[in-house]
């Protein structure tokens, strides 16, 4: 496993730091393979990201993009983070549709979490009970260190059989990627900005700590693992 941190010394930097990585990252699995699967992740950081993405002339015929993980909200809900993509970055460019496969919300949550599973089953032609491996997988933190939707001492944390599973914040559902399946993927790339996430990452990249409590450390890719971090997110 490759683990590089990055420092930028601020916002603009880390998001012009990440496009440049993301953007490569695109153009290598386009080259070997003929097209990348990229997976996305909510929150406000990467949303300028997805705006500079917009912006580039990438062959968006060769990319498929996925969701680490929604809110069990209506597409068009303010906080459906299919929505916000959909919004800075994914209805400027000419993509197809068949390209982008959102995270269903539409029935019930343990239903939707299974039909995205074999919908990631179909796309990589696996079988039940196999991982896939996604070219990127893009993960912010939150300040109490939870990535996708995979929040401190909740059930999701245990799953090691599934691809997808249901996660829950606060009570409300949210439907996530597993650990296993994110430890997949052949390149991870953490996000991170601001002061609120300084005590987390300190937690986070400590010699021990418990993954239960701080759910990034369980992030250990078979790939490369990035963490961009904006100065004010850097553990004191």
């Amino acid at each position: 496993m490759a683990n590089t941190v990055e420092v930028l010394p601020d916002k603009a930097k880390l998001i012009e730091r990440c496009l440049d990585l993301v953007v490569a990252k695109i153009e290598g699995a386009i080259a070997s393979e003929g097209r990348c699967s990229l997976v996305l992740s909510g929150g406000s950081t990467p949303k300028a990201l997805y705006e500079a993405l917009a912006l580039q002339n990438l062959p968006w015929d060769k990319l498929h993009i996925f969701w680490g993980d929604e809110r069990y909200v209506p597409a068009d809900h303010p906080d459906s983070n299919q929505r916000m993509a959909r919004q800075a970055w994914l209805d400027r460019v000419d993509i197809p549709a068949e390209n982008i496969h959102p995270i269903p919300t539409t029935s019930d949550e343990t239903a939707d979490a299974q039909k995205y599973e074999r919908e990631i089953q179909e796309f990589f032609g696996i079988a039940p009970g196999e991982f896939p491996s996604f070219d990127i997988i893009l993960l912010g933190m939150g300040d109490d260190a939870h990535t996708a939707s995979l929040f401190p001492h909740t059930e999701a944390l245990q799953v090691k059989d599934k691809l997808i599973t249901v996660g829950s914040k606060d009570g409300e559902p949210r439907i996530t990627f597993t650990i296993p399946l994110i430890n997949r993927a052949k390149s991870v790339i953490f996000l991170v900005a601001g002061q609120n996430k300084q005590a987390a990452l300190a937690q986070v990249f400590a010699p021990e700590a418990d993954p239960i409590t701080y759910p990034s450390r369980s992030i250990e890719p078979v790939g490369e693992l990035w963490w961009l971090l904006d100065e004010a997110a850097k553990p004191v």
